[in-house]
């Protein structure tokens, strides 16, 4: 039985042309080496499975092919071509940074540059990974790949350019390869199919495309993977299978659900989705990425951005011209965040379930939102009817006699006659009562005989309620604050908390009292502690105070007692100068000692 070889080595590039996806740089390429301009270094960056070692091989072969074809291809029938291909050519050395990265192995391989080619033009270097090389390798490799001999070529590949140093990045010409797009996949797929005879729709290799996200070796392997669990035959639906990816049906008929707020259909649907073992995390982000095709699709000139199965394109643009972008915009919002918590919750299923629910009664929210006062609002402001007040004519005030002036009678209007009842002090007499109340002016109150009118019953009773109201409100007025009562509150609460055995206690016995004006006093502590004990104790102190005086305004501040510092005095320090001079002073000999001994001294 011959060796299964996988698609990925079976089917790699041999030519130029035959790369997929890479047109920009397999182009600067031919044209390089047709020109003979070719760079003595090539640093190859990108993603996994573009390409990157494939066109570095390509490269190494062709400019060492005795038959270049007039586009810059290699012959694949010369000497050359045939040892490249058989593994055998002594032309070109690929070395494993990944494995290889210490300073000992580039040292090597810069002894081996020294050596000239038996047969070929060039000696190719192909170092990939090269981003796996120490700090020192770098170094060491600096000085060769900036001056290499004119036989010796170099090709770096790395898919973290990052990682680099600018020196090495300063030293070679740069490629940067792009992932390989869905289009492009699917028709190598296609071709690859059609060579082994494999039976595979497009929507199945659609799938396979977006699942390998550009890389081109990954699409071969899920390909390779379906065609043994399909016996040959690849199926949209064993494909949606194997690669356990939800079809965007599920979506569809979420958004239904969504749209329509049936959230019993949409928590069955998600059962029906766990329970063939799916994720809540696959649910959210699958979901969210529908939502974001949907959003694209409400644009035309966006809709070629849709990486989606060719089938569903359609329909993906009709669901969207009937979604608002509002309703795309919010719940992108609430699956993102749900998406970014759903580590964090405990009860996964339920984390889902509540975002559902957030989605489908959000069509509702933004209605509510756009409408400005509120649905709710609205609704109730339809069904409310004004209250039904009753129209107080204006009320005629008769006088019995002439005034003054023999002014005509004034006609009283219902703002004038609340106005008089609200400005009517206590000290005019009323005629029913006795009360004075001067405020009323020489009116019907003044007379024996009550005026009459319509509506006048009423404005009597509001009257007379006003004039019958207690004048002694202060009999129940605050107690005065005074020393003697503060201190007899004091010491009542201070038993309080004594009874309780309240660790405050002891900071409530040592407090000071005084008294800074009728409705506030002054705290006086000794120190930090009893002043945080008493604070503790501030709202309960408050409101037995303010009830023991009967003074709802009674407040207090508590502050520290500054102690005055007593400053002692320290002997001050003497400097060297300072110290001998006192010494002269008290032994006069040792300046003798010093001057005839011709002493220096350092002070």
């Amino acid at each position: 039985m011959d060796k299964f070889i996988v698609s990925a080595r079976k089917y790699r590039p041999q030519t130029f042309s035959s790369v997929v996806g890479q047109p920009h740089i397999t182009t600067t390429l031919k044209n390089a080496i047709k020109n003979n301009q070719l760079a003595h270094a090539f640093l190859f960056c990108g993603p996994r499975g573009v390409g990157k070692t494939t066109c570095a091989r390509i490269l190494a072969k062709t400019i060492n092919c005795e038959n270049r074809t007039p586009d810059g291809e290699a012959c694949n029938k010369c000497t050359s071509c045939i040892s490249f291909n058989e593994g055998s050519s002594l032309n070109i050395h690929e070395l494993d940074a990944a494995s290889n990265n210490s300073v000992d192995d580039i040292r090597t391989l810069v002894e081996q540059v020294r050596f000239a080619p038996q047969a070929g033009k060039y000696k190719v270097y192909i170092i990939d990974e090269v981003h796996m090389l120490s700090s020192s390798a770098f170094n060491a490799f600096l000085k060769t790949l900036e001056e290499p001999p004119h036989y010796a070529i170099f090709i770096l590949a790395t898919t973290e350019k990052h990682k680099i140093l600018p020196t090495i990045l300063s030293r070679c010409q740069i490629f940067d390869f792009k992932r390989i797009t869905v289009n492009d996949t699917v028709g190598h797929l296609q071709e690859i199919c059609e060579k082994e005879t494999i039976k595979a729709d497009k929507e199945s290799l659609e799938l396979i495309a977006q699942k390998s996200e550009g890389c081109m070796r990954d699409a071969l392997s899920i390909l390779d993977k379906i065609v043994s669990f399909t016996n040959g035959q690849v199926k949209y639906e064993d494909t949606l299978e194997h690669l356990n990816i939800l079809d965007a049906d599920y979506y569809f008929k979420l958004m239904d659900c969504m749209l329509n707020q049936k959230l019993a259909d949409a928590m069955l649907l998600y059962d029906g989705i766990n329970r063939k073992g799916f994720e809540g995390d696959q649910v959210l982000n699958g979901f969210a990425e529908f939502i974001r095709n949907l959003l694209v699709s409400k644009d035309e000139k966006a809709a070629s951005l849709l990486e989606v199965v060719e089938s569903f394109r359609e329909k993906y643009i009709a669901t969207a011209q009937k979604t608002d972008v509002a309703y795309l915009i919010s719940a992108l919002n609430i699956l993102s965040d749900a998406e970014l918590n759903y580590k964090a919750a405990r009860n996964k299923r339920l984390h889902v379930e509540l975002t559902l629910i957030k989605l489908c009664y959000l069509q509702q929210a933004i209605e509510i939102v756009s409408n400005g006062d509120g649905a709710g609002k609205k609704k109730l402001t339809e069904t409310v009817k004004p209250v039904a007040f009753r129209n107080i004519q204006p009320i005629e005030v008769r006088k019995h006699a002439e005034t003054p002036a023999g002014k005509p009678v004034k006609k009283i209007e219902k703002e004038d006659a609340a106005l008089i009842l609200e400005s009517a002090p206590a000290t005019a007499k009323s005629p029913d009562t006795g009360r004075t109340n001067s405020g009323l002016g020489k009116t019907d109150v003044e007379s024996k005989t009550p005026a009459t009118g319509p509506g006048f019953d009423a404005l009597s009773k509001i009257r007379q309620q006003f004039l019958n109201r207690p004048q002694n409100d202060g009999e129940n007025s605050s107690k005065p604050l005074e020393q003697t009562a503060l201190e007899e509150a004091w010491q009542q609460y201070t038993r309080q908390l004594k009874l309780n055995k309240n660790s405050a206690t002891q900071s409530f016995q040592r407090a000071q009292l005084r008294i800074l004006d009728q409705n506030n006093f002054e705290i006086t502590t000794n120190n930090n502690l009893e002043q945080k004990f008493i604070e503790q104790e501030k709202r309960n102190l408050s409101d037995f105070l303010q009830q023991f005086f009967n003074n709802k305004i009674l407040n207090f501040s508590i502050v520290i007692a500054v102690n005055p510092i007593t400053e002692t005095a320290e002997e001050k320090m003497l400097s060297k100068k300072e110290q001998y001079l006192q010494m002269v002073e008290k032994y006069p000999l040792v300046k003798e000692l010093k001057d005839r001994l011709k002493l220096e001294l350092d002070y």
